[in-house]
């Protein structure tokens, strides 16, 4: 199941997304509430295209907190050290974070701040949490999950050199686009990431989570033995290989097979 977050006539919405059997595209079957409030939610009887007029995908998600792993593939662990083969990725999980008002949706520009010279993309998969979530076992961690989306980590890389919390680099606005809906059934174990920049497939950025360092279910335990996860909120798994740089107009897709593509074009600030 797909759960996408809409705005239409200037009101926000949240829908199933559901593939016509006659056109094979996708629409949005509106519903009357919140999918993840106390109340269950039904269908409104009405239907979007996506390309409707005044129709616009959202973020699907705004979360309390955003917490993200960084270093979590050997590969991307190798790359920040300057493609050293004798690095390897820290055995204790390095956390950071992010603010709500660093998420933006599909289409939503990335702004590029005056203040950096070196932003960077880093394609993820995003874990959607469903419930309240505290000192859960490994075993039990992914009974509390929602789903999953496309999330690209951008970074100031410049900065993350100066601050060693990374506030600046990885909080600041625009920073997480997530999208483009929330997806409840995915193979988490390996699900494959690419991410192409201007039409072109960035080869060197591409992966799958089965490279994860510290697997999802080992991230949701470790992070809610030390903060209460919220429904809603979200965890990024880390980019599997190397990144790299984005300037004005240039156009940035993060795909994860069996979600599909988040897009956002980048803008000087």
């Amino acid at each position: 199941m797909r759960i996408a977050r809409f705005s239409i006539d200037n009101t926000i919405r949240y829908a199933f997304v559901q593939k016509d059997a006659q056109d094979g595209l996708d629409y949005l079957v509106e519903l009357n509430g919140f999918p993840l409030g106390a109340e269950p939610v039904e269908p409104t009887g009405k239907r979007y295209s996506l390309d409707h007029e005044g129709l616009r995908l959202l973020a699907p998600v705004i979360p309390s907190k955003i917490l993200g792993l960084a270093k979590n593939y050997e590969a991307h662990a190798q790359w920040m050290a300057g493609g050293d083969p004798t690095v390897h990725a820290p055995e204790e999980m390095v956390i950071f974070s992010k603010p709500s008002t660093s998420v933006i949706g599909p289409d939503d520009p990335i702004v590029f701040p005056s203040y950096s010279n070196d932003l960077n993309f880093e394609p993820e998969v995003a874990v959607v949490m469903g419930r309240v979530t505290k000192n859960v076992s490994e075993a039990d961690a992914m009974k509390h999950v929602l789903g999953y989306t496309c999330v690209n980590d951008v970074t100031l890389r410049d900065l993350q050199g100066f601050d060693p919390m990374w506030t600046r680099a990885k909080g600041f606005d625009t920073s997480c686009p997530l999208g483009p809906w929330i997806q409840t059934e995915l193979d988490y174990t390996d699900a494959a990431i690419s991410f192409t920049l201007n039409g072109e497939n960035v080869e060197k950025a591409s992966g799958t989570t089965k490279n994860l360092i510290h697997s999802i279910p080992q991230q949701i335990a470790f992070i809610s033995s030390f903060t209460t996860l919220l429904p809603g909120d979200v965890i990024l798994t880390g980019t599997p290989d190397a990144s790299g740089s984005l300037k004005p107009g240039d156009e940035a897709i993060v795909h994860v097979e069996g979600i599909g593509d988040l897009r956002n074009v980048v803008v000087r600030g």
